[in-house]
């Protein structure tokens, strides 16, 4: 989210000045399905029981007067929730958030306990002491969480928490316990009530640890040196009876400025061919101009070539047969390709299919002792398809070479013979520049996904401008505060 792939790009919308962007407007959409939002429910319901299991419990003292007997001074000390365990468990969203229940709930607690009293009829102390466990039955909790976003960060905000105990029971070991064990019944209240406030308490906290995350997320994830994806959230979440969903800037941008803009079109939310998928990241085809239209404007789609599997072809000397002049004029000097792209490169993305051309000029260079001489200039047109591939959590891509064309530019060396130039151009191309291109764009881009989760059994679909990844995911980590976006 995570991420190199295809960017579409026309070439006519390089030549006009494109609409400006407004705060609210997104090109990558996320949406986590139910079957992903019970995934996440169950690391936070398994998150929460390591967290409660132990808790202490707030000691309970308390005097009560019986008669006959008088003031009885009771002390329940040392009181642990020791176990812990969630029957059933639920994650419901709604149209204000989205609810967590867990029914079905037990926990068994140990406590110590002690009593003392006297009488006017018995002028000592009478005191006892001993130990007891505790079984709670049937509780019942829940969690309402809402989402709204406030300066391009998640803010979470807890709308209902609790914790509600219909039953429990006291059995006391040690001492005269059999005596005693009517007067500890009456502290059932008083416990029920520790431990709610308890467990409510303990799910307060991990809410501000859950919060506390998501408001450390970066606006940015670095690419590489030159480049980081906005994943700045926009608009508020949107949620559904099955669904979460949120939206993200997501435009390349320059590290540390932002200085591109693109409009934006509406899109259909993000659809999955398999509804059992957990999550699905929709890219619009913005993402991808915004990325190729920064490396292009960088400088970094410029290659000087001097070395190449056949190095004869870097001689004038390999050339004296396709373009005599050139060897006339400069005999058995070496050679420099100069290719640049002369706009960045337009795909189309369609239905199961994504299509690019390249659009470069290729000019070759004489080494004439210290002098660098360019003698030629050729045009090149490089048509070819594209795939793409979930790499970690990266989206990356491979290009394949489908057909070329080319002309000439300018020439210092008369006339040249296309025919004969373009099989040696062709071997270049693959065996040289496309290895290049395709080393580079296998890496791929990061996409927003949080740290402690993969991509698993990923499936990408290409629709009319529109690349979406539908996944499951794993989770093998807690939550690092300090990687919060991984590759």
């Amino acid at each position: 989210m995570s991420p190199i792939i295809i960017y579409p790009i026309l070439i006519f919308s390089l030549l006009i000045l494109p609409p400006p962007i407004t705060a609210d407007q997104s090109f990558i959409s996320v949406l986590i399905t139910q079957t992903g939002l019970d995934f996440v429910k169950n690391l936070l319901v398994k998150k929460a029981i390591s967290t409660i299991t132990p808790s202490p419990i707030s000691k309970i003292d308390r005097v009560v007067n019986i008669p006959v007997i008088g003031k009885v001074h009771t002390v329940l000390s040392d009181v642990t929730i020791y176990r812990f365990s969630v029957g059933l468990s639920q994650v419901i969203p709604g149209p204000t958030g989205v609810s967590i229940a867990g029914s079905d709930v037990t926990c068994r607690l140990s406590m110590k306990w002690h009593y003392s009293y006297g009488s006017s009829l018995a002028p000592i102390s009478i005191s006892d002491s001993g130990t007891a466990a505790i079984e709670v039955n049937s509780m019942e909790m829940g969690v309402t969480l809402g989402f709204n976003i406030q300066g391009g960060s998640m803010k979470l905000s807890t709308i209902k928490c609790n914790c509600h105990i219909h039953d429990i029971s006291i059995d006391l070991d040690g001492g005269a316990s059999w005596l005693y064990q009517g007067i500890l019944d009456a502290f059932k209240d008083e416990i029920v009530s520790a431990v709610e406030k308890t467990i409510t308490k303990i799910l307060k906290i991990e809410i501000a640890k859950l919060e506390s995350l998501l408001q450390s997320l970066p606006k940015q994830i670095a690419v590489d040196d030159v480049a980081s994806l906005n994943v700045t959230f926009v608009n508020n979440p949107f949620l559904s009876d099955k669904s979460l969903g949120f939206e993200i800037n997501g435009l390349f941008m320059e590290n540390r400025t932002d200085t591109h803009s693109y409009g934006n079109s509406l899109q259909p939310p993000v659809i999955c061919s398999d509804p059992s998928k957990m999550i699905g990241i929709a890219l619009d085809e913005a993402v991808f101009k915004s990325a190729f239209a920064l490396y292009y404007n960088a400088m970094f789609m410029h290659w000087i070539v001097d070395k190449i599997p056949d190095q004869s072809l870097l001689n004038t000397a390999g050339w004296r047969f396709i373009v005599p002049e050139l060897y006339k004029k400069y005999p058995n000097d070496n050679m420099n390709l100069n290719l640049s792209l002369s706009y960045p490169p337009v795909v189309q993305i369609s239905l199961q299919n994504i299509d690019a051309t390249i659009y470069a000029d290729l000019v070759i260079d004489v080494l004439d002792g210290s002098d660098i001489i360019p003698v030629a200039c050729l045009s090149l047109v490089m048509s070819g398809t594209g795939s793409v591939k979930i790499t970690g959590n990266n989206l990356a891509s491979h290009l394949k070479m489908d057909d070329f064309t080319m002309s000439l530019k300018w020439s210092k060396i008369g006339t040249l013979h296309m025919f004969l130039i373009q099989p040696v151009m062709w071997t270049l191309i693959e065996t040289v520049f496309l290895p290049y291109v395709n080393a580079r764009i296998g890496i791929g881009f990061p996409l927003p996904i949080i740290s402690g989760f993969t991509l698993q059994n990923a499936e990408i679909i290409t629709s009319d401008s529109r690349i979406t990844v539908c996944s499951d995911v794993t989770y093998y980590e807690s939550f690092n505060s300090t990687q919060v976006y991984t590759s």
